[in-house]
């Protein structure tokens, strides 16, 4: 998400796992998240061999729920970042987000101490405010943008220790009807103690950047499963020539998408280190192409089914919703001119 949301004249909130922040899509992250640490669910790091495991994983937490799918994102997303740059590796009881959006306007500012490193400021679009125990926080300090773990303060066992007590979210900064379960709220930080993971730009220089946001890319394949649904169920029941042109337009849409996910594993285990330099492209090719077919599957099931699924299947209504606020987080024209200047002055001059 990129816009910059309106400041609150409301006082903070101290983070915690109690009120109405406890939606259903937490509940079934912290499922999945335990469910991780005990082995009895598995979601392999890109570039090791399995990465379309990984991506099939992340479509299918999806197409159950696209707000639940965007909080197991940042989990796995920190998990593979802390084994990347040699963080500390996640922990079982801990629940982890990814807070690293850079929108316009002041963000979060790094400061060394004596005793060590502390964050200041509003960091936006914090997914899982109220229930991460732990998020990876990007931060400007002297040298440059760093990377930093942080202890939350949230917890999610009424009788567990709570750490960070300067953060905070912000009340009202998160308006959303769709991906309203991913509780995005801006959030606060004073004075938090902060470890730096990997150093200056490490966060974005690193090749997992690029591998997960081929990831980001899946949950988005996923949620346009769950919308193109409907559309499916209905030319099932009877034939109507209008509506099989749609789903024929939409499956296809869908094939192509999820061929290029399943390409773009094979690349990234060929190529996990990017020596090739090509990971950016790929990416922004892969992320494009499933915007692309997130924005034409949201239209086709729109005038093949009219408005009664959305005014008559909740999943239905909720699955449109999220999709229509989570694809967003491409940039559209901004990324296909970055987009442009690779294929024609960068890594993909010579293709």
């Amino acid at each position: 998400m990129h816009d910059v949301l309106p400041p609150s004249a409301g006082e903070e909130e101290p983070l915690d796992h109690n009120g109405p922040a406890r939606s259903p899509a937490a509940e079934a992250f912290i499922r999945y998240a335990d469910a991780l640490a005990a082995g009895t669910e598995d979601c392999p790091l890109p570039g090791g061999g399995s990465t379309a495991a990984r991506f099939d994983a992340l479509a299918g937490l999806a197409r159950e729920d696209l707000s639940t799918a965007r909080l197991a994102e940042g989990h796995l997303d920190a998990v593979a970042i802390l084994a990347e740059l040699d963080g500390e590796p996640v922990r079982s009881g801990e629940y982890w987000g990814v807070w690293a959006a850079e929108p316009p306007g002041s963000g979060l500012t790094a400061t060394r101490t004596a005793d060590g490193w502390v964050l200041d400021g509003v960091k936006q679009y914090c997914s899982g405010a109220h229930i991460c125990t732990h998020a990876l926080v990007t931060a400007l300090a002297d040298d440059g943008r760093r990377l930093f773990a942080v202890r939350t303060g949230a917890a999610v066992d009424a009788e567990q220790p709570v750490h960070g007590p300067g953060c905070r979210p912000v009340p009202g900064t998160w308006q959303a009807v769709g991906m309203a379960g991913s509780d995005s709220p801006d959030v606060r930080f004073t004075a938090v103690p902060a470890t730096p993971v990997g150093g200056v730009e490490a966060y974005l220089r690193r090749p997992g950047f690029h591998h997960g946001g081929v990831g980001v890319a899946a949950c988005w394949y996923g949620g346009a499963q769950a919308v193109a649904r409907v559309l499916f169920e209905r030319a099932g029941r009877r034939a109507d020539p209008f509506t099989d042109a749609h789903a024929g337009a939409v499956d296809l849409r869908l094939h192509t998408a999820g061929a290029a996910l399943a390409r773009a594993a094979e690349e990234i285990d060929a190529d996990p280190l990017d020596k090739a330099g090509t990971a950016g492209l790929r990416a922004l090719r892969v992320r494009t192409l499933l915007a692309e077919a997130c924005a034409e599957v949201l239209d086709r099931v729109g005038r093949a089914t009219g408005a009664g699924p959305l005014c008559h299947d909740e999943r239905h209504a909720r699955a449109v919703a999220d999709l229509t606020v989570y694809v967003r987080q491409h940039h559209a024209e901004r990324d296909l001119a970055a987009l442009g200047a690779l294929v024609c002055r960068g890594a993909g001059a010579d293709r």
